[in-house]
């Protein structure tokens, strides 16, 4: 689609809502597919990995819970560039989208190196949390490896939401198949060796998806500054404080918010290690397959937010509410697919990455559990894009973290240990505390639009 038939909601007033659907679907679909491209790269780590065993399985899997929480908070000051980049799309202005750019670029450098700084520092904290000896002994590489990658993760998906802005979303389509392209043969390369030489194992998984991280980043950097489609976001204008401010104060908040989330997740992950090493490993797979099947929702959460963006920029609010309820249709659509979809193949997937009877036990009975998470999962991730798009960012944030770490949490706890559900329980009281964040969060959206 070209950019002026993207260009042109900004132009309509009452558009339709199967119009806004079908330009919601034309600006979310290259989205989905880039981001679900890049966390392939998470799945082509499992799958490359577990032929290495249980224990380093579950290695991948406790750092994934950690770093989970650190993507969170990155993506939480990417998606407010990314925002403030549509508004100024929207607006029609070259020096906005230029400053709102470079401002944004400086920021993600600066958070990414303190959370590759945050995540090195808390590694000595796996030993008092009470995780399997055995796992922590073999992730120690894999581990740093993976906190310097935060880096580039955090400035390339920058660089990817100007091109979601710019309404040139299928770039990032280009970028996130270019980053599996680099990081299948250096996963092989750097776990397994060549000729005489056996590689670095575990290790060698993190430098590749460092590897994979630096080559697209060094494209897109290229694009914005060479392409004639991105001239308008690289004029010379100086970095405005208002701006920065702007970025990093509802970054922050947005931060806090997703860290809340990816916390509750990570600790969710750290109650199955406390039964053992097949349930972490249990949970890498289905993490990793969930993982791939949440790109829509937060495609769409990414889609939604910036056209929203873009609206209030060309001053056209009267759509917020018809653009909400077009993603909130799209979203419960496809997640009622997904639904299916997890109950048919979670026990055929779970025989296919694990030889190990518990891990294929435990994992099957966990997509079930996940697959009567999804439109809720969906929902609120949507409905929060929805939030962001409009810069109400401090409710909803209180929101989930009232539904994730009051209610979700100890809720998985009791039922987990103290009725002897097992660790199914967690991922059950896990799914009843996002069921409620996803209907606050959708009712204070409909809110708020409803004023604006």
């Amino acid at each position: 689609m070209s950019t002026d038939a993207l260009a042109q909601p900004l132009r309509d007033r009452q558009p339709t809502l199967w119009t806004e659907i079908r330009r919601l679907i034309s600006l979310a679909v290259p989205i989905v597919v880039s981001l679900a491209a890049g966390t392939l790269v998470w799945v082509v780590d499992t799958i490359m990995i577990a032929p290495l065993g249980t224990v380093p399985l579950a290695g991948v899997s406790l750092t994934g819970g950690f770093i989970i929480v650190f993507y969170s908070a990155l993506y939480g000051y990417v998606s407010v560039i990314g925002v403030r980049m549509a508004e100024a799309e929207g607006e029609g202005s070259a020096e906005a989208l230029s400053s709102a750019t470079r401002t944004g670029l400086l920021l993600a450098a600066c958070v990414g190196l303190i959370g590759t700084v945050l995540m090195i520092a808390v590694k000595p904290v796996l030993a008092l949390m009470g995780q399997p000896e055995d796992v922590r002994a073999v992730i120690s590489g894999y581990w740093i490896a993976m906190s310097f990658g935060l880096i580039p993760f955090t400035v390339f998906y920058a660089l990817k939401g100007l091109f979601d802005a710019i309404n040139a979303p299928w770039i990032g389509v280009v970028l996130g198949f270019l980053m599996i392209a680099v990081n299948v043969p250096a996963n092989y390369l750097l776990i397994y060796g060549v000729g005489g030489w056996d590689g670095f194992g575990l290790l060698g998984a993190g430098l590749a998806s460092i590897l994979s991280f630096c080559v697209p980043l060094a494209l897109a950097w290229a694009i914005w500054q060479r392409a004639a489609m991105t001239e308008r976001a690289r004029r010379a204008v100086g970095r405005s404080r208002a701006e920065l401010m702007t970025q990093l104060r509802e970054g922050s908040a947005i931060a806090i918010g997703y860290v809340g989330e990816g916390g509750a997740y990570a600790f969710a992950g750290l109650m199955l290690g406390w039964f053992s090493a097949a349930a972490l490993a249990a949970n890498q797979i289905v993490t990793s397959v969930s993982g791939v099947l949440y790109m829509v929702p937060l495609g769409v959460s990414i889609a939604v937010s910036i056209r929203i963006g873009q609206a209030i920029g060309a001053g056209a609010r009267a759509r917020l509410r018809r653009i909400g309820l077009a993603a909130l249709l799209v979203i419960v659509a496809w997640m009622s697919v997904v639904m299916a979809l997890v109950l048919v193949a979670g026990g055929w997937v779970s025989r296919s990455l694990s030889s190990d009877a518990e891990v294929v036990a435990l994992a099957t009975s966990f997509f079930v559990i996940v697959a009567a998470m999804q439109i809720a999962d969906g929902v609120q991730g949507t409905m929060l894009g929805a939030a962001r798009g409009m810069m109400d960012n401090r409710v909803p944030v209180a929101l989930t973290l009232f539904s994730y770490w009051i209610v979700a949490l100890p809720l998985g706890y009791a039922l987990a240990f103290i009725f002897n559900v097992g660790p199914k329980g967690i991922w059950i009281g896990y799914g009843i505390g996002l069921a409620l964040a996803a209907i606050l969060v959708t009712r204070r959206f409909f809110g708020q639009a409803r004023r604006a």
